[in-house]
């Protein structure tokens, strides 16, 4: 069997490290290009061999975005699958956000995987084959108080996702979009000590772990759906709630006392406050 060469952004911690760890548990399945702009910190996570490389990566670059994609080819010959999971976010009501946060939001969760998609998939379009996962966010799919531009990010990411889909299936190349509800990762054990109703409704819902979003990018390799959601009542929920906009103005305050009532329990678990 030739192995199946994947590109996973974000790869220093988190949902793209904990990834990564999986496949290369799977010896001579899979050849993996491994990226993040902390790239100090993926070269500490990871040691390049012949089936691993490791490059230093701004997503938001199309020229480093280019480098990637050469290296990748010069080093396995082919793109099989591109694991767009590089992302950040920092809630904050709308009015105190900065305009630099603009930027900075739009940039890395919407513009970086947007040249990534259209990069990769022009090699996988000429491949004839290929499969691209974007990790949105249930933030993406409805209005999200306290979040607004990542949700406003996350929802781009979501119907370029869904879009792109349609236009490559015929050739070849599968998009899948899976929109996640709040993942513990050290990114949120970061953000305890601080976050507060901004933050409110994004503890509203289930806490997921790294290990369930192994599940859903197992199931997008096998089945190649046009979306998955996690979980999937939520899923549901905030669909709902974005075709019904008015609802949020009945459902964010006592949505909001749910969420703090649960980051309040967090934090007393894990900080011991």
């Amino acid at each position: 069997m030739i192995p199946k060469t994947i590109i996973i952004t974000g790869a220093a911690s988190g949902i793209g490290r904990h990834w990564a760890n999986v496949l290369l548990g799977r010896i001579g399945e899979y050849r993996l290009m491994l990226t993040d702009v902390n790239e100090p910190g993926l070269r500490a996570a990871f040691t390049s061999d012949e089936s691993l490389a490791l490059r230093g990566h701004d997503i938001r670059s199309a020229e480093q975005w280019q480098g990637v994609i050469d290296a990748t080819l010069q080093k396995f010959g082919r793109i099989d699958y591109l694991f767009n999971i590089a992302g950040a976010n920092r809630p904050a009501f709308l009015q105190d956000q900065s305009i630099q946060s603009i930027d900075q939001t739009i940039d890395v969760n919407l513009k970086g995987p947007l040249i990534g998609m259209r990069l990769v998939g022009e090699i996988m379009l000429k491949q004839g084959a290929g499969h691209i996962v974007n990790v949105a966010s249930l933030a993406g799919l409805s209005p999200t108080p306290g979040n607004a531009l990542y949700s406003a990010a996350k929802g781009g990411l979501r119907n370029a996702s869904i879009a792109a889909a349609i236009e490559w299936r015929a050739r070849g190349v599968a998009v899948t979009v899976i929109s996640p509800d709040l993942v513990d990762t050290p990114v949120l054990q970061e953000r305890l000590e601080t976050a507060g109703e901004e933050a409110a409704l994004a503890f509203s819902g289930a806490t997921l772990t790294v290990e369930d979003l192994e599940t859903s990018f197992w199931k997008a390799m096998r089945d190649k759906p046009l979306e998955l959601n996690l979980p999937r009542w939520r899923g549901w929920l905030t669909k709902l709630n974005h075709a019904v906009p008015a609802l949020m103005l009945w459902l964010y305050e006592p949505m909001k006392r749910r969420g703090m009532k649960k980051l309040e329990k967090i934090r007393k678990e894990r900080l011991g406050k």
